[in-house]
């Protein structure tokens, strides 16, 4: 049986959600709110990161192509191929990682964008995702890896 691509993201999102729960203070009534953080940044950042990747590399002249996939392993894998070629492969664990965390810690801002967004209505929440998803440190970390797919000239 084929592994489904996005039933691996959900799980890395369930597996970012765990993470998160040792980075921001969580009470008893936060893992289902965390849950749905996790995959949600999962799906959301993982999706985009493809979605520009795509544009910004045709709008270069050297358009790559980002299909979500799993590796051996069944783990959520961006496969990137330019000109039907494979480019490489990038695990989306790695990808969420080099987003929310460079440099081995997540921004407090952005940590306090993840934190309010465990209290509050579900309104709060969706601001509060999207404010985390549009922070700075996570495009920087957008572009740092589209600048590493993009060819040298």
């Amino acid at each position: 049986m084929t592994p489904d691509p996005h039933a691996a993201l959900m799980a890395e999102g369930d597996r970012l959600a765990r993470q998160l729960t040792q980075t921001l203070r969580v009470t008893t009534h936060d893992p289902a709110r965390l849950t749905l953080l996790g995959r949600s940044l999962a799906l959301n950042l993982v999706n985009a990161f493809g979605q520009t990747l795509e544009h910004v590399t045709r709008h270069a002249g050297h358009p790559v192509h980002a299909q979500l996939t799993c590796d051996a392993h069944g783990h959520a894998t961006l496969h990137l191929t330019r000109a039907g070629q494979p480019l490489r492969d990038l695990p989306a664990a790695d990808l969420l990682r080099d987003l929310l965390w460079p440099r081995g810690h997540l921004h407090p801002a952005l940590h306090a964008h993840l934190q309010g967004g465990l209290s509050g209505s579900e309104h709060h929440a969706t601001r509060a995702l999207v404010a985390a998803l549009r922070h700075p440190s996570v495009l920087k970390g957008m572009e740092t890896q589209i600048r590493a797919v993009l060819p040298r000239s």
